[in-house]
């Protein structure tokens, strides 16, 4: 495939431990277990987009080489929750021995906290029976959903989300090698964006690119369908100002045209009220309200009706 047909998630995927962007001290970690050739069972805990699934295909690709996808089974536990997937697929790839090497093969499971309690214990005697002729590298979003007889099988790193200069790092690599300009402004909209979530940033520059050599802060808001912060400020303040219609009648108009949701605003919202200049005791009381409606819009409350009462809420916090 031409490269410029490729998915920039891809095409920009680390292979090596060295390429691996932020989780130093994870990537130290696994680096040594692979370089002694004695790995443990993993389990990857933290947030999606994160690097979780490309460090099990950084750990396959060095242990294996060119012979790596004969050694190496990824499957993805939100696709196949049941006990039938650890009982056939899984099994009868770890029953035999890995391709032109004597070291175990790889099996990545993907999502696991979504598997049944029963597929969890099925999963845990397949891991002891299979031991000599393969590892699990286990992903999860929450590891408290494991299990606790696979969780003290395994070596345990939770990852978190990239910090701002490892996000930088990257979007310099990539608009480097796609001659691509992105101003200070878009470096941190990409961050605000994407919290930290690299699969994201990466493909919100694919989409920018195609616009454009230049990726700017409105270029990145609006791949994102994500509200300007300044038009958030605006109604934030109108509503602590007590003008409640005004804010109502922005907010609405914000959602419409962005085509988001009441979960997706709430979510913004609550990022905005930090940066707020006002006092403390006020952000507190905001953000607790936020916490509120967030919950009542969880359990299927109207969302309109949730925001409304909550920016009508916030003209009673002004001092």
């Amino acid at each position: 495939m031409e490269d410029s047909l490729k998915i920039w998630t891809e095409k920009y995927r680390p292979n090596k431990f060295s390429e691996v962007y932020g989780h130093k001290k994870i990537v130290k970690k696994v680096k040594a277990f692979v370089e002694k050739g004695n790995m443990p069972h993993l389990l990857l805990a933290g947030p999606a987009g994160i690097g979780k699934t490309t460090l099990s295909l950084v750990i396959a690709k060095e242990l294996f080489g060119d012979n790596w996808r004969s050694n190496f089974l990824e499957t993805n536990a939100s696709d196949e929750r049941g006990i039938d997937v650890i009982r056939n697929k899984i099994k009868d790839f770890a029953r035999t021995k890995a391709v032109d090497t004597n070291l175990p093969k790889i099996i990545y499971l993907d999502e696991c906290d979504s598997l049944t309690k029963e597929a969890q214990q099925a999963l845990r005697r397949t891991m002891e029976t299979y031991s000599g002729t393969a590892r699990f590298v286990l992903s999860c979003n929450y590891s408290s959903k494991i299990i606790d007889p696979i969780q003290s099988r395994c070596a345990v790193f939770r990852f978190k989300p990239l910090l701002k200069e490892d996000i930088a790092e990257l979007v310099d690599s990539i608009a480097s090698a796609e001659n691509l300009k992105v101003t200070d402004d878009a470096r941190e909209a990409l961050f605000d964006v994407s919290g930290g979530d690299v699969r994201r940033v990466v493909n919100t520059m694919q989409s920018c690119s195609v616009v454009g050599d230049t990726i700017d802060k409105e270029a990145v808001y609006e791949v994102n369908n994500f509200v300007k912060p300044k038009d958030l400020d605006i109604v934030l303040l109108m509503a602590i100002d007590g003008k409640f219609v005004e804010a109502r009648e922005k907010l609405l108009k914000i959602m419409l045209n962005n085509g988001l949701s009441g979960m997706d605003i709430i979510k913004q919202i609550q990022s905005e009220i930090l940066r707020l200049d006002l006092e403390s005791e006020v952000k507190l009381k905001m953000i607790e309200k936020c916490g509120e409606t967030e919950f009542r819009l969880v359990e299927g409350s109207d969302e309109f009706i949730q925001l409304e009462a909550m920016l009508a809420s916030f003209g009673l916090f002004k001092k």
